[in-house]
């Protein structure tokens, strides 16, 4: 009868020791001020730990005010399953630490940064790290890829902070005179918008946008599209019909799943998933 109890947790631990068991893991990667800054990582299912895979890293949008660590866990679960190693990265915002824009553009770099340092550990392929997020937090994803300033003081520059690829929700990518958060940022918007700094070399992108978004107009993301173009850079735009901001969350689950599955068929065309997925979105 003892040895029935204690079955489950001897396989638990087995489990864990020789395969990814799909748990999330959550480190430390920075520590600034007084602030403790964490990733969730959530590791491929039934997948061997002597492989690497590429990853994905998400981070949740909210103006650089607020937002919630989760908002892209059913994403991450499902890339996770697609056999990707999916981090879900915490920041500085407004509301919690009395911060500005540029602490969270430090922090974003700051976590690529880590997982890059720390891949073999993380199992994952330094050369096949996607960033992706909503919003403001699609603005921190595209801004690691072409922004040059905003570097934490404790920072190793010798690691690149560049991921390999871009997917893009609803992204704030021109912070310039007209654009969102301009009254925040001002003339830095020249070393901090997206768009005002792309350049050849920029990674492969998709982004996700709705027709009726108020805060990221259509405009935006065509002439965004048109720049990357301009200097040989891969752009997919996926327009989405009558859809507003934040369009692309899990509560609007048709949206979510359409947008998921795209997202999975540009990681597919650029070589970091295997094609033909048969995992369930949920």
């Amino acid at each position: 009868m003892m040895q029935n109890i204690y079955l489950p947790f001897f396989l638990l631990i087995f489990c864990c020791s020789f395969s990814f068991c799909g748990a999330q893991e959550k480190r430390l990667y920075k520590e600034v001020d007084t602030s403790k800054l964490y990733l969730e990582v959530i590791k491929p299912e039934g997948n061997s730990s002597e492989s690497t895979y590429p990853a994905i890293v998400f981070f949740f949008g909210g103006g650089w005010n607020g937002g919630d660590l989760k908002q892209f866990e059913p994403q991450a679960t499902y890339f996770a399953k697609r056999g990707m190693v999916a981090i879900l990265v915490d920041y500085r915002v407004r509301d919690r630490q009395k911060t500005t824009p540029f602490e969270a553009l430090k922090d974003a770099k700051s976590a690529i940064r880590y997982i890059r340092m720390h891949a073999k550990e993380l199992h994952i392929n330094p050369l096949k790290i996607v960033a992706s997020g909503g919003s403001a937090g699609g603005h921190l994803a595209a801004a690691t890829a072409v922004i040059n300033n905003y570097n934490e003081i404790t920072d190793d520059l010798s690691i690149n902070c560049i991921p390999n690829a871009l997917v893009l929700f609803n992204p704030v990518i021109d912070n310039g005179p007209g654009g969102y958060g301009f009254e925040r940022i001002g003339e830095a918007y020249t070393n901090f918008s997206p768009l005002h700094n792309i350049r050849a070399g920029t990674p492969p992108t998709i982004i996700f946008l709705g027709t009726e978004d108020k805060l990221i107009p259509v405009s935006t993301g065509t002439k965004y599209k048109s720049e990357m173009e301009k200097f040989g850079n891969r752009c997919d735009l996926k327009l989405y019909e009558g859809a507003g901001h934040g369009f692309f969350n899990h509560k609007n689950i048709e949206n979510y799943k359409k947008t998921v599955e795209e997202a999975d068929a540009f990681l597919q065309s650029i070589g970091f998933l295997k094609k033909y997925p048969t995992v369930t979105i949920d």
